[in-house]
């Protein structure tokens, strides 16, 4: 850059452009006194390459006078103050008209974070291999990168060699982009201002202008990814549906911010100030644009890590978690300067908070299984809404298995002194890791909530008929997720899969034995050598009997609810290889003691076609009316 300088605006001895002593450079800094002219007010200087090389020439000239004693070093120090005042606004000039917002229009789909990356050849030219194939391989969230509109031409971005020989001016790194704010040779002019700007003494000013209008085009890039000015009290008092949304949008946008704002921004500052020579100029400059952005973006995050804990919040905030962990290495890698220890000090501190509320609502959603009070026995002895959410949230920690088995650290502990709460034996299942105890633990505790939910049942064969069907919906959403039935394990399964098949066979005793009692033969044999040996008035009360229990369960069972058509099937099929043979044998020995005599339909009502029929209608949760619709059909 200063060779290019030196060619551009400093003393050569010769040229139109030239000149000579300290009355000719002091006539052209006072020519630029915006103060004195109207015409120095309304035109700047840096929108002429030629006044640029003179007015900087100038400076240079004057600022050799500054230490010289006498009257020419008053003389020169005030022409310095008007020179430095017009630079300021030449610098805050330049800035403000090339400073606009990165364009979240121009959001795209970028290839591979770690990939595709642009190589800068000795000549300054570029090749940029393999940018067209990895496009469908990344998940939208990590490959949606900022591109400013016009910093492309052809198919592929353009590096451009600096001055200083740094190479490419879209420097990436593995998942960093950064990218060109400002053009290439405007940031050479902002250079060559910054360099005379401190060498006067005006350090302060330089970092001031540069720092209030970078970040106003930050603050304007944060409103259009959507990142709102809101207060660590304003996002808790957010309700949760509006909360979930802005996690999602922050998430997206944090990863543009960390790896295309403020790199781009830290490059930048770099490309502006190394040159200038004061030591870390270019640090204090990040700083000032972007200090006050980043604490806004990640006291978003820090409002959530804080929040009251509650268990839908759970996987927003392992979303977040896993996000801010992704992007650590690279908020180090942008925030590495010693300026900016607190904020990778506050990114980790949230991500420590965010392990410890994931941990926290853990613990308390097995609490909440655990004491969850509702006592209203859900009808029909089906699925109770409870087992559905739990299954529902255990499934799905078991898709965040990754991030969980890292963050869970410790078995889960139960309260020995606490009768209400279920025993485990953790010995049988000691194989297991923390995370894995966790999930067993929470279905041990809802199948004791469960069982404590049936008692309010008052019929014995629905409260076993409601924890088969609960019992066996846990069994199927284990055996429906690979990683569910991994970590809970096969010992388990088994365990669950025995309990619901004794909770059938404890509902058929229920729900049939009475049934069944009525066809047995005893009682129905008459004492006495004169007799045929069967009672008929005993042998149609008998029949009396099962047709109205029988009638009955009917009635009442087709309003349960068995809602899983295989079980139900099975459950149908297991009451029909019991009780269908028993009736049919007892017809068969008893149909002509009552045929024989007066009214036989009053006694033998179903044939054993239709008794199995009716069998095939227990189950379907029908209503009253429904029911007897169908046995008039």
């Amino acid at each position: 850059m200063e060779s290019q300088e030196q060619s551009n605006g400093h003393v050569t001895g010769d040229g139109d452009c030239s000149v000579s002593g300290f009355d000719s450079a002091e006539k052209v800094i006072m020519r630029w006194d915006a103060t004195a002219s109207e015409e120095a007010r309304e035109k700047m200087i840096f929108s002429d390459p030629q006044e640029v090389k003179l007015y900087l020439h100038a400076v240079d000239e004057i600022q050799r006078f500054v230490s010289s004693g006498g009257e020419i070093e008053t003389r020169a120090n005030s022409a310095i103050q008007i020179a430095m005042a017009r630079l300021e606004d030449e610098f805050r000039n330049i800035l403000v008209s090339h400073s606009s917002p990165i364009n979240a229009d121009s959001l795209m789909l970028s290839s591979c974070s770690s990939s595709a990356h642009l190589e800068v050849e000795e000549d300054g030219s570029s090749n940029n291999g393999n940018s067209n194939e990895e496009d469908d391989q990344q998940e939208e969230e990590e490959t949606d990168l900022l591109k400013r509109t016009g910093s492309s031409t052809g198919s592929g971005s353009v590096a451009v060699r600096l001055p200083t020989g740094r190479g490419s001016y879209s420097r990436s790194t593995s998942s960093i982009r950064e990218i060109e704010l400002i053009p290439i040779d405007v940031v050479v002019y902002l250079s060559w201002i910054a360099r005379r700007m401190v060498s006067a003494g005006y350090l302060r000013e330089c970092i001031q202008v540069y720092g209030s209008v970078r970040k106003s085009a930050v603050d304007s890039s944060f409103r259009r990814l959507g990142i709102e000015k809101l207060s660590i009290g304003d996002v808790q008092r957010l309700n949760w549906e509006a909360l979930e949304q802005k996690i999602r949008r922050w998430i997206r946008a944090a990863k543009i911010c960390v790896r295309v704002v403020f790199a781009s921004e830290k490059l930048l500052c770099e490309h502006v100030f190394d040159s200038v020579g004061a030591i870390n100029i270019h640090e204090a400059c990040f700083m000032e644009t972007v200090k006050g952005p980043a604490i806004q973006l990640f006291n978003f995050a820090e409002a959530i890590s804080i929040s009251r804990r509650s268990p839908e919040k759970l996987f927003k905030i392992l979303d977040l978690h896993d996000a801010l962990i992704e992007l650590l290495p690279d908020i180090e890698s942008v925030f590495d300067l010693k300026s900016s220890d607190s904020i990778r000090v506050q990114a980790a501190e949230i991500l420590s908070r965010l392990a410890e509320a994931a941990r926290g609502i853990l613990s308390e959603f097995e609490n909440a299984v655990l004491r969850e009070p509702s006592k209203v026995p859900v009808p029909g002895g089906t699925i109770h809404p409870l087992t559905r959410y739990v299954m529902n949230y255990i499934s799905l920690i078991s898709e965040y298995r990754p991030t969980l088995i890292d963050l869970i650290m410790s078995k889960p502990s139960r309260n020995s002194t606490d009768s209400n709460t279920p025993e485990i034996d953790f010995t049988e299942i000691e194989n297991k890791g923390p995370l894995a105890l966790h999930l067993i633990w929470i279905i041990v505790i809802l199948v004791f909530n469960l069982e404590g939910k049936s008692k309010y049942y008052r019929d014995a064969a629905l409260s076993h008929l409601f924890i088969m069907n609960n019992v066996h919906y846990i069994v199927q959403k284990i055996k429906g997720s690979a990683e569910l039935r991994e970590m809970i394990g096969d010992l388990h399964l088994r365990k669950l899969t025995g309990k619901f098949r004794q909770a059938a066979t404890y509902y058929q005793r229920a729900a049939w034995v009475k049934v069944l009692y009525c066809l047995r033969d005893e009682g129905l044999h008459t004492k006495g050598s004169f007799s045929s040996g069967v009672s008929r008035s005993a042998l149609r009360e008998r029949f009396k009997s099962f047709n109205a229990l029988f009638e009955e369960v009917h009635r009442v069972q087709s309003q349960w609810l068995v809602p899983d058509s295989q079980l139900r099937e099975e459950l149908k099929i297991s009451i029909l290889e019991k009780l269908s043979p028993a009736y049919r044998s007892f017809l068969g020995r008893f149909r002509s003691h009552i045929e024989s005599g007066k009214h036989p339909e009053n006694y033998i009502k179903i044939t054993v076609e239709e008794l199995e029929s009716e069998v095939l209608d227990l189950f379907e949760g029908l209503s009253a009316t429904q029911h007897l619709r169908r046995r008039s059909e």
